[in-house]
């Protein structure tokens, strides 16, 4: 049975004085290929006095561009979405015959296609040295994806890292810890070592707390939760776009809303703008709400 829920996603920005806001470029709408039912959304920012132009960028995503023309003290927008959570199998996806095992060739002209999402960008001594120790014996796809995941969920710590930015592979893998956007680099970069064409998710994650106890089994989450995330996804021929959540080691499900998938990360930034100098102070919740 499905579940509805709203989101609520609050960024405000205060400044100790009026300053010159410029063009901000926001991605917080969910996608045209999110799989979640999205049954409401609304964008509000402030100030009230702006033009917002909604667009979708060359890789089919959504965002709305913002241009302010006074100065101001702040600038807040707030998301308001319903979506219908019902379960997702993972798997129940068609593979043509040529991809059913690892390794395989894209067909030439798709791989024309896939061409920004087969870049390799990162060719680090242990990101190689990685790669290299990967099992490349001929195998199911399905299975060998999900061990490429789960060793990298066991591999790689998560941490919410509140600094801009992402670490490269080889930061991630020293420090054996990063962000969900961290770790998911490090999954595309392997993977398109791999032959396999992989591109980086921005959404939200929703995850919704068990009604009750559970009998000789763990336990879910205690409490409904959501917050921005990131991942990773694969083209399989046949399948098309496949999540991997490499911080859970699991493929994506009902629970994960995309908002901006690119080859890089760069381009998935939630907000993007810059405004004059001052003194900043940030207000942020994320908050998730049964409805009846």
């Amino acid at each position: 049975m499905a579940i509805q829920v709203a989101i609520r996603h609050n960024t405000e920005y205060e400044f100790d004085r009026p300053v010159p806001i410029h063009p901000h470029v926001v991605r917080l709408r969910p996608g045209p290929h999110c799989r979640t039912p999205i049954k409401s959304y609304s964008l509000k920012v402030e100030p009230e006095n702006h033009f917002v132009n909604w667009q979708q960028d060359p890789f089919g995503n959504h965002l709305a561009r913002f241009v302010f023309p006074e100065k101001s003290r702040s600038l807040k927008l707030h998301v308001e979405l319903v979506a219908e959570l019902a379960v997702i199998n993972p798997f129940d996806f068609f593979l043509e015959e040529s991809a059913e095992t690892f390794p395989f060739d894209y067909d030439p002209l798709l791989k024309d296609d896939l061409a920004p999402y087969l870049k390799v960008s990162e060719r680090g001594k242990q990101l190689v040295a990685w790669v290299r120790g990967i099992d490349r014996q001929k195998m199911a796809v399905v299975p060998f994806l999900i061990e490429i995941n789960q060793h990298i969920q066991q591999y790689v710590e998560y941490e919410r890292r509140l600094e801009e930015g992402i670490q490269s592979c080889e930061e991630t893998l020293t420090l054996k810890r990063g962000s969900c956007r961290d770790s998911a680099w490090l999954l595309i970069q392997v993977l398109r070592h791999l032959g396999l064409a992989a591109r980086f998710v921005s959404g939200y994650l929703v995850q919704l707390g068990s009604d009750s106890k559970s009998l000789g089994r763990p336990c879910g989450s205690d409490g409904d939760f959501t917050d921005l995330h990131a991942w990773a996804e694969v083209f399989l021929p046949g399948a098309g776009w496949i999540g991997l959540d490499q911080t859970s080691g699991l493929f994506v499900g009902e629970g994960h809303l995309p908002l901006a998938c690119t080859p890089a990360p760069t381009s998935a930034a939630a907000i993007t703008g810059a405004t004059g100098i001052c003194k900043t102070t940030l207000t942020f919740s994320n908050t998730v709400e049964r409805i009846p």
